[in-house]
């Protein structure tokens, strides 16, 4: 199993006592964060976009390709490229770029986006929704497989047999399509035959499992090979030395910032006790020691039969000390027992850096 972190590099306080980070500091916290993970062997670290106040990124692919001059090995992806509101060929251009000046790991994981503000922001319709995505998503995967294309749609200018560069070391550039658990997206990717990121960030990880058969179905009738097409399983979660010392961190930043989503999108408000049963063996926060977070990650395992699980561990603006200590014991903890025990090749770490500034 590929393992590792992705995040929006939240800046929004969410303390009484601590003042908001500037974006010129998350953004520099951000890159130590990637470049220990990269030095520590975890596999891919992801960076979300956004277009709000509360978070440091717009442009991920700007962001991983600073990333990519400071590691060696780690994958670098969106998580995710709001694809509806971009334009496909910027954005393959963008990830080829990025793919080039990484030597060949760069990935983008496209999706509807978990916010809409890039909607009016480019000037698009949201009554169109649905429908941009599925067009878009389509001259992005014409884009990766042709130099030249022609190609016409309803919500962008046609392509006439037009060249675009620069073409990527990869081949195909990787597109994962990401989903927060609507059947038709589901079914969207494995028609496709496009790997799955699934983000569970609420209820009880066992109800989806209906999804990811969903997704290899449709990957089967369309004429796939669903055994080789990759799930990714993308958790908010946070690991500290202790199972008490993990929730009493990660709460106090990760309770306030969920209850003020939930006014915006009318969720029932969270409070300790909902927290604590969302850090149970059943919940969906991967909250805990390493042991802990071992076993919740090889119990979700054992259900999905997934390829990759990424943790977000900073929601909320939590202190860049706890995400480089929660980085470091999952890289030295964690990852060694999950790769033994799903049968991954470990990777070795190389020296670390100062964790604890």
């Amino acid at each position: 199993m590929e393992l590792g972190f992705y995040t929006f590099a939240d800046i929004a306080s969410t303390s009484q006592t601590e003042e908001k980070i500037s974006p010129a500091q998350r953004l520099r916290n951000l890159i130590e964060e990637i470049e220990l993970a990269d030095q520590l062997g975890l596999d891919v670290f992801g960076v979300g976009e956004h277009h709000r106040p509360e978070y440091a990124v717009s442009t991920p692919a700007v962001v991983l390709a600073t990333a990519a001059e400071r590691t060696k090995k780690i994958r670098l992806t969106s998580a995710v490229t709001v694809l509806s509101s971009d334009d496909p060929v910027r954005v393959f251009q963008s990830f080829a770029t990025l793919d080039l000046l990484s030597g060949g790991r760069a990935e983008i994981m496209a999706g509807r986006g978990s916010f809409i503000e890039s909607f009016p922001l480019f000037g698009y319709d949201l009554d169109d929704y649905e429908e941009l995505f599925a067009e878009k998503l389509d001259l992005l995967l014409r884009l990766r497989q042709e130099e030249h294309v022609t190609w016409t749609g309803k919500h962008r200018p046609a392509l006439d047999g037009l060249g675009v560069y620069p073409r990527p070391l990869q081949e195909p550039l990787p597109v994962w399509v990401a989903v927060g658990g609507t059947p038709a997206s589901v079914v969207r990717a494995g028609t496709l035959g496009l790997p799955l990121a699934l983000a569970i960030i609420g209820g009880e990880p066992a109800r989806f499992a209906p999804l990811i058969k969903l997704y290899r179905d449709a990957a089967r009738r369309a004429g796939h090979d669903a055994s080789t097409l990759p799930v990714g399983i993308n958790s908010h979660g946070y690991i500290a030395d202790t199972s008490q010392a993990a929730r009493d961190e990660h709460s106090q930043y990760y309770i306030p910032m969920m209850n003020k989503l939930a006014v915006e999108r009318r969720w029932p408000r969270m409070g300790r006790r909902e927290y604590d049963s969302a850090c149970s063996p059943r919940g969906a926060l991967v909250v805990g020691s390493p042991e802990e977070v071992i076993d919740k990650i090889l119990a979700q395992h054992a259900i999905f039969g997934h390829h990759r699980f990424l943790m977000q561990a900073s929601v909320g603006a939590m202190p860049h000390r706890q995400i480089l200590h929660a980085i470091e014991l999952f890289g030295t903890k964690v990852a060694p027992v999950i790769r033994r025990e799903t049968g991954s090749p470990s990777t070795p770490a190389l020296p670390l850096v100062d964790t604890h500034p």
